[in-house]
């Protein structure tokens, strides 16, 4: 098949990712030409090249120290940008011989225009329901021109009274790259991710204390007042902030952590960090918030169900007990990224195989 991805264009598309929709995009981006089929990215300039990129915005002003494309007195240029980088691409789209669009945009104009054009689309929501998307999704399913799919039962549930029919296809990670270690050595708890509010990393490293445990953060600071605010003054000889790290790094520190402290303030759609923690046999102690105890059951994890840290370190003591076997079984067998790129192929086929039909009559 020829198949338009569409990015989303608050960072760029390459490694090392600033958050879980890059690694999701770039990942069956690469899977889907592995397999075969044509391939072409909507993405901004810096996206990684490998992905057939073709620039809809310019990175001239992406300020890679902040990770940010404008300033804050400049959103409404943002805004403009972005908005006609999409309505550029709409208008184009269909001259660009694609056999469907895969649209992860979390941007209202692919889907407002998707009534303009002849091209089918699929279209992955990434978040919760927001505004923007909830109003372009209200006219466009007056046509039923797009297929939409949850990346997990909880944010299906969330979308239910704007959408009412949705697909789940789980996100996944390749299990083959993450090695599972049965016997860490490390003697540490460790968080990974994007140091942000919505993380809760300050969180994390209280029940660590509060455990009587060493943690290491890993990952770069996406918000540097909350860090100043909440995350510094915790810092001591027990805590370790390490930065962001690549592939190898994360799989040691995670392979070799006795647990994984998760700890979503908000309802996360997913958590790849979820699928990668288990695919290095390494048992999780969170927050009960979005996907996660959807992802996680009782042989690989131990949630609280509120922001109490007392309770969060008691449940980093349960988890480090659990079986590190079935950390790697569960991911393997419900997380891996050929299992989810098995359903999109699925999925592309069927809607096209659809469309073709419909106009033939």
């Amino acid at each position: 098949m020829n198949i338009g991805i569409i990015a989303h264009l608050k960072h760029p598309i390459r490694k090392p990712y600033m958050g879980g929709l890059e690694a999701f995009t770039h990942d069956i981006c690469h899977r889907l030409k592995t397999r075969g089929h044509q391939i072409t990215l909507y993405a901004s300039e810096l996206s990684d090249p490998e992905l057939n990129v073709k620039v809809i915005l310019s990175d001239t002003d992406y300020d890679r120290e902040t990770f940010s494309r404008f300033r804050s007195h400049e959103l409404s240029e943002d805004f403009i940008s972005t908005h006609h980088a999409y309505l550029e691409t709409m208008q184009d789209i269909d001259g660009q011989e694609h056999d469907i669009i895969f649209n992860n945009s979390l941007n209202y104009v692919p889907i407002t225009m998707a009534s303009l054009i002849r091209t089918p689309m699929v279209t992955v929501l990434h978040t919760p329901p927001i505004f923007e998307l909830k109003r372009a999704m209200a006219h466009e399913q007056k046509l039923g021109q797009i297929r939409y799919v949850s990346v997990s039962r909880p944010n299906a549930d969330a979308w239910k009274p704007f959408l009412k029919d949705c697909q789940v296809i789980h996100n996944g990670v390749d299990t083959k790259s993450w090695t599972f270690n049965a016997k860490p050595t490390g003697g540490y708890v460790i968080w990974f991710g994007r140091i942000h509010p919505d993380k809760g990393t300050h969180l994390a490293i209280q029940a660590a204390k509060e455990a009587g445990r060493r943690i290491k953060i890993a990952g770069t600071i996406a918000d540097r007042n909350y860090y100043d605010t909440y995350v510094a003054p915790l810092l001591d000889e027990n805590v370790d902030v390490l930065g962001a790290c690549n592939h190898d790094q994360l799989n040691e520190l995670i392979g070799n952590a006795d647990v994984s402290v998760i700890t979503p303030c908000w309802d996360e759609p997913f958590g790849l960090v979820v699928a990668e923690s288990l695919a290095c046999g390494t048992p999780v102690a969170g927050i009960s918030r979005g996907a996660l105890p959807f992802i996680l059951c009782k042989e690989t994890g131990c949630l609280t169900t509120s922001n109490r840290t007392d309770e969060l370190a008691a449940c980093i003591d349960k988890a480090a007990s659990l079986d590190r076997q079935k950390c790697r079984e569960r991911a393997e067998l419900t997380l891996d990224a050929e299992h989810m790129v098995d359903a999109y192929e699925a999925l592309f086929e069927k809607v096209v195989s659809k469309s073709n039909l419909a106009d033939v009559s």
